[in-house]
């Protein structure tokens, strides 16, 4: 590994950390909490008498709506499998079973965080919940929320697309986190800082390791050669 590339690994593990730091440190989390209380306020206020708004949060954060992500991410990769050789479709499918190894372990990093922490849903008075409101199955409140785990493996996502596809990719891949990370954060199930603090601090000082590092190349070669099938030319993509 180049000294470069070590650089920006440190840089962007100092910048989670940093960021991490200053809501953890902060009494009260400092600046960030007025954030988050003014944005869930914004969204929860808009839920007053407004029976279609209620009606579409609760259905995208129904858990079925989560398979729709799953659609939206797995459709993005199929358009790069479907112009790939036999070779390079064969990677992709071992590189989508290394990006889910790799968003297990960093689920898992993310709740050594000493941090327990209820949802603005459980936290907060005078608030409209839409579990409340309508008869219908959602996801409005969590009893830890802290770091999110949903916006985290949308996050992870994003960076094995930018590594092994590009800057397109990862553009689009970046609007299916905002797509599907923001419900969770206007019903109030997370906080906006769940998200775009703790899930973005810990896929700062994790993922690096794995894609700027030859790691994820080797675990993808490694599993080529190892499992079953045809099409194992070790080529990168």
């Amino acid at each position: 590994m180049t000294r470069s590339r070590l650089a920006l690994i440190l840089l962007l593990n100092f910048t989670g950390i940093v960021l991490f730091l200053s809501w953890y440190w902060p009494p009260g989390h400092g600046f960030w909490m007025p954030a988050d209380v003014g944005v869930f306020r914004f969204f929860n206020n808009a839920l007053a008498g407004n029976y279609a708004f209620a009606m579409f949060l609760a259905i995208t954060n129904n858990r079925a709506f989560d398979g729709c992500s799953l659609l939206c991410m797995g459709l993005l990769m199929l358009w790069y499998w479907w112009h790939e050789t036999p070779e390079g479709r064969r990677r992709i499918v071992i590189m989508g079973v290394v990006m889910l190894l790799s968003a297990i372990v960093l689920n898992q990093v993310g709740h050594v965080l000493p941090v327990v922490r209820p949802s603005p849903t459980h936290t907060l008075n005078d608030i409209y919940r839409v579990s409340d409101l309508l008869h219908f199955p959602t996801k409005d409140a969590s009893r830890d929320c802290y770091p999110g785990d949903h916006g985290m493996m949308l996050m992870i996502f994003s960076g094995f697309m930018l590594r092994y596809f590009g800057k397109t990719a990862f553009t689009l891949a970046l609007a299916i986190v905002a797509v599907f990370a923001l419900p969770r954060i206007m019903i109030g199930a997370h906080w906006f800082t769940d998200v775009f603090n703790g899930s973005l601090s810990v896929v700062l000082v994790g993922l690096p390791w794995i894609l700027i590092t030859p790691l994820s190349d080797r675990l993808i070669d490694g599993l080529n050669a190892a499992l079953p099938g045809k099409h194992k030319q070790i080529t990168h993509i």
